[in-house]
């Protein structure tokens, strides 16, 4: 296009003047309204220099009032002119764009823009800001527009990390995830690169500290948040105010160093006067119509040292477990204090109540001598069809032990240890499960509770070789929110989970070996093991008994071989719990296959 085809600049500006300076600026600027500041408009510098004006100063906001169209109508039709006078001079053109004058040809896009009406100036007083247009950003879509904020936080997420998690950019967890790094920009904007890799490997390193074992972050959220939620829940269920009258004791299931155990009962409300029941009416509680829901009690025992401590960490850590692994252990109810001396009561004994879920523990099995046969019922539904006598045994120690090492993996990964592992306190109940019980000995080493450095409660047939779950030099836990942030560093140094799993394979060993489940037959094993530095390989060569290891020894020996590893010293190797249900012995998963095939078959 020649130059000579549009007025001279001074006369353009001129004679369009009310369009180039609605407000009387002194710079030559064009106003864009209505459909000419839409996402394919053209740029201001664009137009100013198809215009020969000089560059735009600095932004200054403009409020203008309806134009109309016959100014916009007059100088597109100038434009139209000058292009259809120079299409016919193509040489001309050539030259002139050849020669470099800077004047660049107006877009079809401009020329063709449809005029905006009267009314839809009228509607739109306000002119985009300059700062908008010069930045190249879209006005309907930025300021205008206020889901173009989430639509800018969302490409703060690669496109290809979107694909692979398989999300879309609607979904709101992305937005919510784009927000926060869109704001981690921006709070970052002002550092340098190395800044900014310091920072996040801070937070990275922070974060993998809060949530190592056993848990700060974890247990920061138990005790400011669910321990309260418990306590108000429990309080409206009411809970936190049992009684004395609300229970009758049936007969004795059991008794331990600080506690009795017995079989019992909830009075229903509203019903008739209990009588108490003595002789032979207490071994028929259980079958009694009149008492439809059937609690265990333990009556902490008065007079014995150390009882009264042993029944209220049995308490905590029986709330604690009910927020931190309440499919581990048995469904606790609360507790009370007897107001008066009657019967098994006595004023002012400490007594603890569960819902009734089984009366008898693995013990009860153990000894029995058709074990393992005697539970193949209740561990997988029915009696096993298509395998020999042998192979159902060791599908239920195998089921056993799978429960077993889970509810350990679970309660130490909130930094419980039971230090009490042993058949007697792993209650069986009606559906198969093997859940934990007696969290006296019990000790948070999170937070120290129920932790004294020089003193340890065992049962000398069940406790691992170092005695003590952590070495004797370690010093008395500190204030508890101190104790909490430096146990992870307690948990990586000593691995106090271990303790019980030495426990664990003394549990396995004497249900797949017979000789063992007797107590001397057990006493016999640990003093030979003793002797052959709890090496199980070299006491199974020197021991002078022939035990029976076939359960141990099928499918390859998988069992021999973890139990070797659960009762190696400490510091040769022992298997923490969740190393354990990696082992092959698990990974086999015969047991849980017999536990589907039973259902599937019961279904029928």
């Amino acid at each position: 296009m020649a130059s000579s085809s549009l007025l001279p600049p001074a006369t353009f500006a001129k004679k369009y003047h009310a369009l180039l300076h609605p407000n009387g600026a002194a710079k030559h600027r064009l106003i864009r309204c209505g459909s000419a500041a839409s996402a394919d408009g053209v740029p201001d510098e664009f137009l100013s220099s198809a215009l020969q004006l000089s560059k735009p100063g600095p932004p200054v906001a403009t409020v203008v009032s309806d134009t109309g169209t016959d100014g916009w109508s007059d100088l597109l039709n100038e434009f139209k002119n000058a292009l259809q006078a120079d299409s016919s001079d193509p040489a001309a053109s050539d030259a002139t764009v050849g020669a470099g004058t800077g004047v660049s040809p107006v877009p079809d896009e401009l020329l063709s823009s449809p005029l905006v009406s009267d009314a839809t100036n009228a509607a739109v007083a306000a002119v985009v800001p300059d700062e908008v247009l010069a930045s190249g950003a879209d006005p309907s879509g930025g300021l205008l527009n206020p889901g173009n904020v989430a639509t800018n936080a969302v490409d703060a997420i690669p496109d290809e990390l979107l694909g692979a998690l398989h999300l879309d950019a609607s979904n709101p967890a992305v937005r919510l995830a784009g927000g926060a790094l869109a704001r981690l920009e921006e709070l970052t904007a002002g550092l340098t690169e190395p800044e900014r890799w310091a920072l996040f490997g801070f937070v990275a390193v922070t974060w993998l500290y809060l949530t190592a074992r056993p848990g700060v972050l974890g247990g920061a959220v138990d005790t400011y948040l669910l321990a309260p939620l418990q306590l108000a829940v429990d309080s409206v269920l009411g809970r936190r105010s049992l009684k004395m009258t609300d229970f009758v004791v049936g007969e004795r299931i059991g008794e331990g160093s600080f506690g009795v155990v017995y079989s019992g009962a909830v009075v229903p409300r509203g019903g008739p006067v209990v009588e108490e029941r003595v002789g032979k009416a207490k071994t028929k509680l259980q079958l009694d119509d009149r008492y439809k829901e059937k609690v265990i009690l333990k009556k902490i025992k008065i007079g014995t040292t150390g009882a009264k401590e042993c029944g209220d960490y049995e308490e905590w850590f029986n709330y604690r477990m009910a927020r931190a692994a309440p499919e581990s252990c048995a469904d606790f109810m609360g507790s009370f204090v007897a107001d008066k001396t009657k019967s098994e009561f006595v004023k002012g004994g400490k007594w603890l109540v569960w819902k009734f879920e089984g009366d008898r523990t693995l013990a009860n099995y153990v000894t029995d001598r058709n074990f393992p046969s005697n539970m193949e019922t209740l561990m997988f539904g029915r009696a096993l069809r298509g395998v020999d006598s042998l192979t159902s045994g060791a599908l239920v120690v195998k089921q056993v032990m799978r429960q077993l090492v889970t509810s350990l993996r679970r309660i130490h990964d909130t930094g419980i240890v039971h230090r009490d592992i042993k058949p007697s306190n792993l209650v069986v109940t009606r559906r198969g499960q093997v859940k934990l019980i007696d969290f006296g000995a019990a000790t948070d080493l999170r937070i120290g509770k129920n932790y004294v450095p020089d003193r340890t409660l065992l049962d000398p047939d069940y406790c691992p070789p170092e005695l003590y779950v952590l070495p004797e030099e370690t010093p008395t836990p500190p204030a508890e929110p101190i104790a909490a942030i430096l146990s992870p560093i307690l948990w990586q140094l000593n691995s106090p989970d271990l303790f019980d799993m030495y426990s664990a394979g003394i549990v396995l060993m004497q249900m797949a070996t017979p000789g063992l489940r007797s107590p001397s037959g057990l006493k016999n094993f640990n003093s030979e093991l003793k002797a052959a530095g709890y090496d199980l390989n070299r006491w199974r060569e020197t021991t002078r008994r022939r035990p029976d290891l076939q359960i141990l020894d099928l499918d390859s020996g998988r069992g021999w071989d973890l139990a070797t590893k659960l009762l190696a010293q400490r510091e040769q190797g022992r298997l923490s719990a969740a190393a354990a249900l990696r082992h092959p012995y698990f990974l086999l998963g015969g047991d849980r296959a017999a536990a589907v095939l039973s259902k599937l078959q019961l279904s029928k």
